[in-house]
Order: C-alpha cells, then structure tokens, then sequence
C-alpha cells in the first residue's frame, strides 16, 4: 500500500451516497478530522483539500441521472470533468459506457478515484488537466464547477468548445458564477446534503446542457 493509499484508507469509509445506493465510495463520515489531516499532508506535499472525500450534490445528480438513463452514455466515450472521487465516471460505466475518463489536478483525488473504481469494480481512465486539449469524448459531465469567478472563467470557454463536438452535461446547485445564458436545462434533483457541506439540508441541483 503506498503512502497516498494509506491515508485515503485511514480517513474514509466505504458508504454509499444517498442518491446513489447502486455505487460504494470511500467517504469521510466527518468533515473535520479529514480537513484537518490533510491540511498536515498539504504542509509537507503541496496537496490540496480532500474534496473528493465527498459525495457532492452535483455528482450524485449526474450518477442518477446516468444510471436510471443509461442510453444516454452507452457505449460512448465520457469524460467526468473536475471528478472528485469519480462518482459520475463510476455511474457511466456501470451505465455501459465504452470508456470513462476522469479529470482532476489533485493526486489524491486521482488516488481515491483508483480506489474507488476498484470498489466498484470497474476501470476509469485518469486525464489529468485536460482543459486546452482537443475533443477526444462523445459525452462531458460536471458537478458543481462555477463556485468561483476564477474557475468559471477559466473552464467555460473550453466547455462551450468541447459542446461543438460532444454532448456537454452541468450539474449545478445554485452556485454564484453559472453562466446565465448559453445554458439549457434538462433536468431537476433535491439532494440532501449535510450543513456541514452546505447552508441547507438539501440541494436543488439543475442538470444543464452546455451550448456551444
């Protein structure tokens, strides 16, 4: 077990989302010690806070949606962007997409992304920091990505030219910086949450269609 592995295991339980039964995640039942544990790991690793220790809202609404529509993602390619855990990656797959690929900038997230395909038993692709590169995908998912004015700036204009190509799916609950035009509703999930995470004890998460 390497370092990265050890710390993952330490600091999660394998549960299951609320939204989501059909998938097993390791995830931090409280929200404290694992922020302050990696907080101790960033110090000495340059590593970032564990968000992909948590089932957000965003990425349960794409796993349900996917999994109760599974033509949707069937035997295409998929890249689940800013994946956390990889919750949407492991729900295409299990969806019978023909591949998953997972973008994250965080090792640790790609580490537990590892793990938790295993858990689930199936394969994902890492992609890294994928944003500037080329459409090489059929179908593009994202939870909750405009939080900040910085990294809505930064990523929307390569998801609009991603949806010249690629079917370009946002999950967004309310967040400040969602574009408000160029984006085209197509469905509705009230997640629970904890106010830990949120504000509130559940979210209204919309799914949107990026346009190019």
């Amino acid at each position: 077990m390497t370092d990265t592995e050890g710390f993952i295991r330490e600091n999660t339980v394998a549960a299951v989302p609320v939204m989501v039964p059909e998938v097993r995640l390791l995830l931090a039942t409280e929200i404290t010690p694992i922020w302050q544990a990696t907080e101790d790991w960033l110090a000495e690793r340059n590593i970032a806070p564990p968000f992909w220790a948590f089932a957000w809202p965003g990425s349960q609404a794409l796993a349900r949606h996917v999994l109760d529509n599974p033509g949707l993602v069937a035997g295409k390619r998929v890249l689940d962007f800013a994946a956390g855990g990889g919750l949407a990656a492991i729900a295409c797959m299990m969806a019978g997409a023909a591949w998953a690929e997972t973008a994250e900038i965080d090792r640790l997230a790609d580490a537990a992304t590892v793990m938790n395909a295993e858990l689930n038993g199936v394969s994902l692709r890492l992609g890294g920091d994928v944003v500037g590169q080329d459409c090489r995908w059929d179908v593009i998912v994202t939870g909750d990505v405009c939080y900040e004015a910085a990294t809505a700036g930064h990523i929307m204009p390569w998801l609009r030219r991603m949806a010249r190509t690629a079917e370009v799916w946002m999950a967004d609950p309310g967040r400040a910086y969602l574009p408000k035009e160029g984006m085209e509703a197509f469905g509705e999930y009230v997640v629970p949450t904890t106010r830990e995470l949120e504000d509130r004890e559940e979210r209204r998460v919309v799914l949107y269609r990026v346009l190019p």
